[in-house]
């Protein structure tokens, strides 16, 4: 399995990190929730292990950004705060299993086993996104429609990417600008329209039908039909 580990203390996520490669895991570590956003948003892991206390971002922010993203990785949240209130917190924020601080190391991989077994029945992330025949795969970053082959830089793949995971809903500049180039920019910028144009010449300009579409005075919206 292909490992996401979340942990801000080095010398617990070193341990993890160790013991889950010994197992025949695939193992990558982020120690702040900023990171570990990032890298779950551009690579696939079958498990992340998030730990909730974070700097930058907390673990419960980032696993519900991750589902607000859609992505459907099962997620074990590790908390040092042995309450009720804060497993439920954890799990209402779209965690799959919990596990307490200090825990044993078997029981963490029984509980990877588990989620390993829910996996197989149909809960693995997805690796591929699609709107009407425009096709997005997510591992190999390519992208076609009506089978043929388009041809987009990463930042036109990163900002249809994200619009096709909040299809029919209109999304602003600064959201899009703050999603997809997750830097600071002027707001009196161009940039989001440029790129905009730059896929619509290439994902919609020869087909139908027609897939963005402009809400004047709100912003973009992706969907198949023509907004009312």
């Amino acid at each position: 399995m292909k490992i996401l580990v979340v942990e801000d203390e080095a010398s617990l996520a070193q341990m993890l990190q160790r013991g889950l490669k010994e197992d025949g895991h695939q193992v990558s570590v982020a120690m702040s929730g900023d990171l570990a956003l990032q890298m779950s948003l551009e690579f696939t892991f079958h498990l992340i292990i998030l730990d909730i206390m974070l700097p930058q971002m907390n673990g419960m922010e980032v696993c519900r950004k991750l589902r607000e993203h859609q992505v459907d990785t099962p997620i074990l949240m590790l908390t040092a705060l042995d309450s009720h209130e804060n497993i439920v917190m954890g799990l209402d924020s779209g965690a799959d299993d919990y596990l307490v601080k200090p825990f044993d190391f078997a029981e963490l991989k029984a509980r990877i086993r588990s989620l390993a077994r829910r996996s197989q029945n149909g809960s693995l992330p997805r690796k591929s996104l699609q709107v009407a025949d425009l096709v997005m795969d997510l591992e190999s970053k390519t992208v076609t429609r009506q089978g043929n082959k388009i041809s987009l830089t990463a930042t036109e793949f990163r900002l249809l990417e994200f619009l096709v995971r909040h299809q029919t809903r209109v999304l602003s500049r600064v959201e899009i600008l703050e999603n997809v180039w997750n830097i600071d920019f002027d707001l009196g910028t161009n940039v989001v329209d440029v790129y905009i144009n730059y896929l619509r010449k290439k994902i919609d300009q020869a087909y139908e039908p027609r897939l963005i579409h402009t809400i004047i005075g709100m912003g973009y919206v992706l969907k198949e039909e023509a907004p009312a």
